[in-house]
């Protein structure tokens, strides 16, 4: 269930909510006039988020090449790094 507070209580009560998105990695949705508004997290938390965005965005590109055939079999490019290695 998430959690949601008034914007009234980001000013007032900033050190509870900052806590409560430390202690439990989630965000706190808070409302302006009953209507939701924003989504505060601990950077912690948004940091995870970003990667795990950024992850699923190098998986999506890494399946696109091999549905368009645009792979290279792992043993040729481990030779090519070790013939670049030997030099």
């Amino acid at each position: 269930m998430p959690t949601i507070r008034p914007s009234s209580d980001l000013r007032n009560k900033y050190n509870e909510i900052s806590e409560f998105c430390h202690k439990y990695s989630e965000p706190v949705y808070i409302t302006k006039n009953g209507q939701g508004d924003l989504a505060v997290m601990s950077i912690a938390t948004y940091e995870r988020l970003v990667g795990k965005f950024e992850l699923n965005k190098l998986l999506d590109e890494g399946m696109e090449a091999v549905k368009s055939c645009r792979v290279v079999p792992a043993e040729s490019v481990f030779e090519k790094i070790e013939n670049g290695l030997s030099k």
